[in-house]
């Protein structure tokens, strides 16, 4: 029902209020959540670790860190010097590099005759080997025309052209392997003229395309070293306003409703309405049903008013059981669906039921119902209080970052590979899968519904933006870690680890724990680095 008032997702708030009824009676100390994942390039891959962390049976929590941690931490990637030290050539490859958009490469590879011939003679030497020609011991020398009559001279052929790739690839690559995304690299000339090019001139040309690691440009040059930010704190909830606020929740829910039958609406009550609104025609225009604001049978809390329209509330004061009430209302500039900012409405509320609530005196003998564990009203407020306090600090803490990296990725220029761009927004998909699994249940089909390339492409372009933002922002972190050099505890990171690994011992969950350790490093690293930019920014706190 969209009567209900929803914050702009574009404003930062330090607010505690939102997390106060969720997250005040059970708040476990390991308990991790984070609003995106985030990447890091190791051994030519992209290492995604989920953000987004709970105790279900597919995600567990790595650290005990608060709520606003946003961490990478770039690792070296490794390289072919090795294969091709190991393997020789006769001649060099020919490498001609181009390089294109997306931080994309082009190779373009030419093999000569010499190596070709090299190629050639091994697998005509394991094709002797293998083969069981007739009339011919195993192993022994088997001369080549009746070994091509035997294998095939086009089997022969394609097994060459594989040895050739095989050998050469590492060697055309050396060039990026310091920055090659390995799961990016693909062959794109076909087998049928690779084929036609052996056969016809005894040599091989091929092309690869090669996503690299991307280019991080700051604008301006280090410009994250002198940053000023503004943090917009919510001046309408504070620590003590929550406090109040969950007290009276509390005391609440130690009522009972009780009908209404000589009365009509009053603050405090519970009212069960049923809403429907039409546009007032503007100009001539005929009125039209909105829908999202119909609702039927909507538990409306009135002491929740602040939460719905504005204007709603004062409209419907007074109704009885039974009466319906028309009115018109104006949708505000800063409602969340844009096509209902600024639009006149008519609402028409049909009161079904009406109930106050039948509270016991709030008093020292519902401390511990209301708190377990307190013995006075003084104690639950001030333990009530204190938990406030906290939430409102950390509040502010993730205020503060969310301000920091959104200043970061409008300071960054990157080229993002379209690997790197397609594998994080898998990963975000495959989170928000696990979050709806999480809440509905769905089985086996449903959710092989939703993991279809249709689904999955379908989610890559409608968040495309946010896809990106979250890379440039995740990069830009990595890149501020190596800039500055940054160093992680070696204590933090055993205990950490280990706090990780007793976490899945204690749910009887498999891991790796090498897996574990990146895992945390990471987390540790992009901790490491915000808190090098809080002490280096220039942090302005005002009140909204």
């Amino acid at each position: 029902m969209e009567v209900c008032k929803c914050p702009s997702s574009t404003t930062v708030h330090a607010n505690p209020l939102a997390a106060v009824h969720s997250r005040l009676s059970v708040v476990p100390s390991t308990c991790l959540s984070l609003p995106t994942p985030l990447c890091v390039i190791k051994n030519h891959k992209l290492l995604f670790a989920s953000l987004r962390i709970s105790f279900s049976s597919r995600q567990f929590s790595f650290l005990r860190q608060p709520f606003h941690k946003f961490p990478t931490v770039p690792l070296a990637s490794t390289s072919f010097a090795a294969e091709v030290e190991k393997d020789r050539l006769l001649a060099d490859v020919d490498v001609t590099e181009i390089r294109e958009p997306n931080s994309r490469v082009r190779l373009s590879v030419n093999v000569p005759p010499a190596v070709c011939d090299d190629c050639y003679r091994r697998v005509i030497q394991e094709f002797m080997k293998k083969a069981k020609v007739p009339g011919f011991r195993p192993g022994r020398s088997v001369p080549e025309s009746i070994l091509l009559t035997y294998v095939g001279k086009q089997n022969v052929q394609k097994a060459t052209i594989e040895s050739i790739l095989k050998r050469t690839l590492p060697h055309a690559l050396s060039s990026v392997s310091g920055s090659a995304l390995e799961d990016s690299i693909k062959i794109i000339t076909k087998s049928s003229d690779m084929e036609q090019i052996y056969s016809s001139s005894n040599s091989l040309r091929y092309d690869i395309l090669v996503d690299v690691a991307p280019e991080i440009r700051w604008i301006p040059e280090n410009g994250y070293k002198n940053l000023k930010i503004v943090v917009e704190i919510d001046s309408d909830i504070t620590a003590q306003k929550a406090c109040e606020q969950e007290l009276r929740r509390l005391h609440k829910s130690l009522g009972s409703l009780r009908i209404v039958t000589d009365r009509g609406l009053q603050v405090g009550d519970v009212a069960v309405l049923d809403i429907s609104a039409t546009s007032i025609g503007q100009g001539g225009s005929e009125a039209e049903k909105i829908p999202s604001a119909e609702s039927k049978g909507f538990h409306f809390d009135t002491e929740d008013g602040h939460k719905v329209l504005p204007g709603f509330l004062d409209s419907i004061m007074g109704i009885e059981r039974g009466e319906t009430k028309s009115f018109p209302l104006i949708f505000p500039e800063s409602w969340k669906q844009e096509n209902l900012r600024g639009m006149h409405a008519q609402f028409t509320v049909e009161c079904k039921e009406l109930f106050y609530r039948d509270l016991p005196e709030l008093d020292d003998s519902l401390a511990d119902k209301l708190l377990p564990g307190c013995s006075t009203i003084d104690q639950v407020q001030e333990s009530l209080l204190q938990k406030c306090k906290e939430l409102e600090q950390r509040a502010k803490e993730q205020a503060t970052d969310n301000a920091i990296l959104d200043q970061l990725r409008k300071m960054v220029e990157v080229d993002i590979p379209l690997s790197m761009f397609e594998e994080q927004g898998r990963q975000l998909y495959g989170a928000k899968l696990l979050q709806i699994q999480a809440s509905m249940n769905l089985n086996e089909r449903q959710l092989a519904s939703l993991s279809t390339p249709k689904a999955v492409n379908e989610y890559l372009e409608h968040e495309k933006e946010n896809i990106v933002e979250v890379i440039k922002q995740n990069l830009a972190v990595g890149d501020i870690f190596e800039r500055e050099n940054l160093q992680l505890s070696t204590e933090d990171l055993v205990q950490e680890v280990q706090n990780s690994i007793d976490e899945f011992k204690r749910y009887k969950q498999q891991y790796d724990e090498e897996r574990v350790r990146e895992q945390v490093q990471e987390v540790l690293a992009g901790a490491k680095v915000l808190e090098w930019l809080r002490e280096h920014a220039d942090i302005q706190y005002i009140t909204g």
